[in-house]
């Protein structure tokens, strides 16, 4: 700025500025130049003592015009400096403004419902996206990052998100607040390592279901005074409780196990060879698995009980005054728990919790809230 003004004061009638190229949404580039010149207009006159008038005229005042016309000339060119130049700047807000900026890839198993609840925070949030499908197998598509799970979400090719709801709180963060960058509010979210009962490793991250905003801004985004609590209540529960019932549930039987690995493989990235392995070999070790989970999570024997219960307490808290958790619009918690829910769709367990529970009505709302084009593979 200060370089602009410094020209315009050192040119009379004529400013020349240019507009730094600034990135708005849904445009690549926008550059603007204005070039500003003086006209000048010729006047003729008859007499012939008239020009030397004139010019003796101009020689007793050309001092004084000539520092009118600089004044009016630096003033006018610091008003259209300052003008543009303000105007530039808020474009390059604006171009920053959160979402607008950001280009992403998930690695994901289409039929992991930790994958399935980030997909559908980027699907209600109308965020772009692209989707690497990673071999449940070799993993080859994610052999570069050190953490071996998924979901892995990669922004602008730089910075790497892990875990499901930190990932999610992040983006949530990123498109509240417009003082964080997505390398500033990461740092929220610490990575704690620590040793199970087993001895085996386990990764986890702090403060992964708290979406880092001001109190303002907490303010308009949870309109009640318990919200947010009751918003970290049901994210923790879908990830704690509710995504445990979906295996168990959709390898019940043996019949209801092979039909969900035909639908795995069909949707998930497998050569032929590995596509008939992980069918028959994956669907009979999957359904030994699942009875092993019904006991770790002291399930039912019939597990779909279990199923109808937890479903049906999701849909009791959201109560009968309120679309959605999050009141005439989904929060958190609503898509959390639908993006786990979403991944029995196609499978017998969906179409049993669709007709025994109470649960239809909420997740027809959270299809239309969240219907987004598929994003590309």
């Amino acid at each position: 700025m200060a370089a602009a003004c410094a020209r315009s004061l050192c040119k009379v009638g004529r400013l020349a500025f240019e507009i730094p190229p600034c990135r708005s949404t849904n445009t690549s580039l926008l550059a603007t130049r204005v070039s500003l010149q003086n006209t000048g207009r010729s006047f003729g006159t008859g007499g012939a003592g008239f020009r030397p008038r004139l010019l003796l005229t101009a020689q007793r005042q050309g001092r004084g015009l000539f520092g009118c016309a600089f004044l009016l000339g630096s003033g006018l060119g610091l008003y259209h400096t300052f003008k543009l130049t303000f105007k530039g700047h808020f474009a390059e807000e604006e171009a920053k403004a959160p979402g607008t900026e950001l280009k992403l890839t998930l690695y994901q198993y289409k039929t992991c419902p930790f994958c399935s609840k980030v997909r559908a925070f980027l699907d209600y949030h109308a965020l772009p996206y692209e989707i690497v499908e990673v071999n449940p197998v070799m993993r080859q598509e994610i052999k570069w990052s050190t953490y071996r799970k998924v979901p892995i979400l990669m922004v602008n090719g730089t910075v790497q998100l892990n875990d499901s709801s930190v990932i999610i709180s992040t983006l949530k963060t990123y498109l509240i607040t417009k003082e964080k960058t997505i390398e500033q509010i990461i740092q929220c979210y610490p990575e704690m390592k620590s040793k199970n009962d087993s001895g085996k490793e386990v990764v986890e991250f702090g403060n992964k279901y708290w979406v880092m905003i001001s109190d303002a801004e907490a303010a308009q985004i949870y309109q009640e005074k318990e919200s947010r609590k009751e918003e970290i209540k049901w994210r923790r529960w879908a990830d704690d409780w509710l995504v445990h019932l979906i295996s168990p549930n959709v390898y019940r039987t043996p019949d209801e196990a092979l039909a969900s690995f035909d639908y795995i493989v069909r949707e998930g990235k497998f050569g032929t060879f590995e596509g008939f392995f992980a069918k028959y070999v994956g669907a009979a070790a999957m359904w030994i698995i699942s009875k092993r989970l019904k006991n770790k999570h002291n399930l039912q024997e019939d597990v779909r009980q279990d199923l109808y219960k937890a479903v049906n307490e999701w849909v009791a808290a959201i109560g009968k005054k309120r679309k959605f958790m999050g009141g005439e619009n989904p929060n958190l918690a609503d898509l959390a728990v639908f993006g786990v829910l979403r991944v029995m769709e196609g499978l017998q367990a969906f179409d049993d919790m669709m007709e025994n529970t109470k649960v239809k009505n909420w997740y027809r709302r959270m299809e239309k809230a969240t219907h987004h084009k598929e994003a590309p593979n």
